[in-house]
Parts: C-alpha cells; structure tokens; sequence
C-alpha cells in the first residue's frame, strides 16, 4: 500500500527558516498599520458550519470546499473565506456594539484546488473589515487609502486595480439568464479568456450588452477607460456606476496615488456578496494579486443585520515570496555565543544562558561533551564567543 507520511498534500508546503520570518515580517507590518489605523483584531474559528457558506450571495462550489462532519453529524467545513464568518460574526456576537465595527484577522483560509497546479490551498491572509458607517463613500476612501499603504509596506514597485462589481452585474441582469451561464461568464472574463467568452456570448444574443461583455476584459487603463465603457453601454445605470468609478478614481488620483492607480472594469470576482467597488493589489514580479477587496452591502443581512461594508484581504504567503525574492526577507539570527557547561556543570550553564536570554542575548546551550565539539560547532555557525562554566568561568573568542 502506498504511504503518505514522508510528503504534504497537494496543495500545501512545510515552510523553512526565512519562509518562516519573511511570513512573520508580512504579518507583522501589516497589523501595526491596521491597528494604528484603529482597527481591532477577531478571530474566527478555522472550522465553520457549511451552512455559513451556503446563501444567496456566498455560495462556495462544493468541490472547492474541505468538508468534514462533527460528533453529531453536522457538515463542517474549512474556512474557504475570511470575510464570511467576520459577517456573522458582526451580526451575533457584536451585534449591538456600536458602528463603525473597524476590524482585521490574521488567520488562513483553505480551498480545494486540485484542477489548478501550483495554487496553494492553505494560504495565510490579513486583512480589515470597515462594517456600517453612515457615509459609505467615505469608507470606500478608507479602505482604498488603506490598501495603498499596505502594499507600500513592501516597497514602492506596487498598483492598484480598481472597479465597480456594479458594472458587470447591470450587463448580466439584462441577458436574463441562469446562475450557471452567469458564473461561466464570469469566470471566462476573469481569465480573459476572449475566444472562449465569444463563443458563449454569440450562443446567447447578439446585441449591445453581449458585444460590451466581448470587451470588458480589456477595459482596462488609465481616466481614458470611462469614456471607452460608456460608448460601449447607453444604459443609465451603467453610467451611474461608471460617474461612481471616475469620482473615486479622480479623489485618489489627487492624493497623489495617480501612478499606482490603474481602471480595470474585468474585475469580477468570483465571490459573489460584493456589491460596489472592487479593486486589487499588485507587487512588481508577482503573476498573481496579493490583495482583493470590494464593498459588500448585503452580505450581513443574510445573518439578519442590515448594515454595508468593504474591506480587503492580503496574501501573506504570496508577500512573502516576494520579500523572498527580491532579498528582503529577513534571515535567521546568527546567536551572539554559545554556553558549555563542563562535566557536572550542565544545569548551572542552561542557567547562566537563562540570565544571558533575559538580558536580550541570542544564546544556544551546547550539547557537546566536549569543549573542542563545541568549538567545531560554533566555528561551523559563526557564534565567535563561548561561555565555558565548570569549576572556573571564563570566556572564548572565535
């Protein structure tokens, strides 16, 4: 029988010494900024009932899911989202505490990917969640101004794509057809996956808001994107969302952002509670976005709160990769020296080490009988000073 104990799953990785402090780099700066910018950390369990994941607006596809049951037979399944179980969070357990709820997690989400090789699907994120508020605008600005600044926590080789979820909505609505067809849609312009989105279009009419889907992937750009999509589209509707668009872009383009600031109105997520603004982060040299974010207005009210929202998420593990490689990524501490205890002085040189840690040295505890092994040691891992305990104490420079 063929055996499993000497590699992960697919889909998972064990993560090694700089993978580990380039991750822990990420994380950290990333929830100074969010508790700085007053946001308070909740966290979610990593197991949640399936039926928190199975509404009108946040429906997950079975297979993508890990799925288990409880004691008593009840569905259970991983955390494939983070921003789904902070909703229902908000709507029980804080529901009256007062809005705005400025929140961040720090916590992964775990998705089955086994038609997609090389995604992972234990992926670490941080994010914030900006729940109520009277003035929805004015949270949009928080939340976009907010993810700038946390992808410029990683250098200044960053964009950031923004859209409207409104504008693909409004288009698919007037074909009037099924959930299926939508999702099929919406995953090919994801892609941007022209020929294979033509060829569904053409089956279903041909007509002003078909040949406007054919073009959406490639709405994308700089303030020249608005005029392109509302000669596409006559709807009045749809030129109220792209007035919605501009005046948001306009606003963060004068805050000097305008060079990081790219429309792309191909933004249409597969998670489908999002109701507004949609926008996504990019690092230079990174294929993938490593932040997705939108404004989601309705999703609370499924667990019986009616309240908007926004916020975003970032990939921690993909930053790290990052810092990785552009040489950024912290590397293990070299200790500042080596404690040996001598025949019958073992316990008394953990405790000096202990004295050493408490004084904010970086000490190992040798492990060798003797003193020319911990010598070879240190010399092989550059530690230049020893600590020898025994009937003298004295000191060794390498």
């Amino acid at each position: 029988m063929k055996r499993y104990d000497l590699i992960t799953p697919e889909g998972t990785r064990d993560l090694l010494f700089e993978e580990c402090l380039a991750r822990r780099t990420v994380q950290k700066r990333l929830t100074e900024l969010f508790r700085h910018f007053g946001y308070s950390e909740v966290v979610t369990p990593c197991m949640e009932f399936y039926d928190v994941f199975l509404g009108t607006s946040r429906t997950f596809r079975q297979e993508s899911l890990y799925k288990l049951t409880d004691s008593k037979n009840r569905l259970i399944t991983l955390r494939p989202d983070n921003t789904i179980p902070i909703a229902r969070l908000a709507a029980t357990r804080l529901k009256e505490s007062d809005l705005p709820l400025r929140l961040y997690y720090d916590q992964a989400v775990f998705t089955n990917n086994a038609l997609l090789k090389g995604k992972s699907d234990e992926v670490v994120q941080t994010g914030i969640e900006l729940i109520g508020g009277e003035n929805t605008r004015r949270a949009d600005y928080e939340a976009l101004c907010t993810a700038v600044e946390a992808l410029a926590c990683f250098g200044k080789d960053f964009r950031l794509e923004i859209g409207h979820i409104g504008y693909f909505k409004e288009l698919v609505r007037k074909l009037n057809i099924d959930a299926r067809t939508e999702e099929e849609i919406r995953v090919l312009i994801n892609a941007k996956n022209y020929p294979a989105l033509n060829d569904l279009l053409d089956g279903i009419a041909d007509n002003e808001v078909t040949a406007t889907l054919k073009k959406l992937p490639g709405l994308f750009g700089g303030e020249d994107v608005f005029d392109k999509a509302a000669r596409l589209c006559s709807d009045d509707n749809i030129k109220s969302i792209l007035h919605e668009l501009k005046v948001v872009y306009n606003r963060l383009s004068s805050l000097g952002y305008k060079d990081k600031i790219i429309v792309d109105l191909g933004i249409v997520r597969q998670t489908d509670y999002y109701t507004g603004i949609v926008f996504k982060g990019y690092l230079t040299g990174i294929g993938d976005s490593v932040l997705k974010g939108g404004r989601y207005d309705k999703l609370l009210s499924e667990f019986g709160r009616e309240c908007p929202a926004v916020g975003f998420g970032v990939n921690c593990d993909a930053v790290a990769t990052y810092l990785c490689k552009i040489g950024e990524a912290p590397k293990p501490e070299t200790p500042d020296c080596i404690v040996f205890g001598e025949k019958g002085y073992v316990v008394e040189s953990m405790a000096f080490a202990q004295k050493l840690v408490r004084e904010g040295q970086t000490v190992e505890n040798s492990l060798f009988t003797t003193l020319a092994d911990t010598k070879e040691y240190a010399a092989a891992k550059g530690i230049h000073k020893i600590y020898v305990l025994g009937e003298e104490e004295y000191t060794i420079e390498l």
